[in-house]
């Protein structure tokens, strides 16, 4: 059995939030740069090029990409022949939230009282948290920051089981088309199909976690994804909203088995600072 302190968790995610927040993922660099050469239109290949210009400067500088540092969601696998010491997992990963906002001199945007006053907590604690036992000694962590802006351009439906994908299509196509605008396009789709109402919308936010540019294993979903990719791309919308060829970047499509009455979809906009950072344990 292999001990881990928890204080390694909180060190990790401290790192992971200011990496995440100043560094552009591989896979995100390489569809920009791809974009910049695609777009036709002149002002949106200026937005793109404006947009890699922020990345390098971020990087270089170690300043966050976005002044909308976002909310954090922490996805954890957790092998089963790991025992945690030294203090509660949740408190640990609130306190590398805590650390890495106030040490990286990012926005704190989380509020309380969500009814009402919704006051500021400060430090941008607490963070959603996702974990997965596993199997063996293996521990990753997976850090995620994201903006409102793209967040709240996300949609969710329980649609008849006999309208299927084509129809599951079509609601993608549409959400897309409708929040792109005000999610910073070009934009990266992550979608779920299946599982639950709850669950489903925690598929489409993971589908953003798979690189830009590589299908679903499953070639009749990742048919589905170039089909719908291809139609974003022809709306019109473009870099920045100013028009073109490239409003999304890529699309990846997650499924679930689900209950045999129903067939969920959920649509997860992520801007074009899609942001995520990795560590292992």
């Amino acid at each position: 059995m292999r001990q881990l302190d928890v204080a390694e968790l909180t060190s990790a995610v401290s790192r992971l939030c200011i990496e995440a927040n100043t560094t552009v993922r591989p896979d995100v660099l390489r569809a920009l740069r791809a974009a910049a050469q695609a777009e036709e239109s002149e002002i949106g290949r200026d937005v793109v090029d404006q947009i890699l210009a922020n990345a390098e400067i971020a990087a270089a500088e170690s300043i966050p990409m976005c002044q909308d540092t976002g909310y954090v969601t922490v996805f954890l696998e957790l092998g089963r022949d790991v025992h945690l010491v030294g203090g509660v997992l949740r408190e640990a990963i609130d306190e590398g939230i805590r650390r890495g906002y106030t040490e990286g001199s990012m926005r704190a945007s989380m509020v309380t009282d969500v009814c009402f006053e919704r006051s500021n907590t400060g430090d941008n604690t607490p963070g959603l948290l996702h974990t997965e036992i596993v199997s063996g000694e293996r521990v990753r962590v997976t850090v995620m920051p994201k903006g409102a802006g793209s967040d709240n351009a996300g949609a969710l439906a329980m649609l008849k089981v006999s309208e299927g994908l084509r129809v599951a299509e079509e609601f993608a196509v549409c959400s897309v088309e409708a929040g792109a605008p005000d999610a910073c396009p070009p934009v990266v789709v992550g979608i779920g199909i299946g599982s639950s109402f709850d669950g489903v919308a925690l598929l489409a936010k993971k589908a953003l976690l798979r690189p830009i540019g590589r299908p679903n294993g499953d070639a009749r979903l990742a048919e589905a994804e170039r089909r719908i990719l291809s139609k974003i791309n022809a709306s019109g919308i473009g870099p920045g909203g100013t028009g073109g060829r490239v409003t999304a970047l890529g699309v990846s499509i997650e499924t679930a088995p689900c209950h045999m009455a129903s067939f969920p979809i959920a649509v997860n906009i992520s801007c074009h600072v899609l942001r995520s950072a990795t560590a292992e344990l």
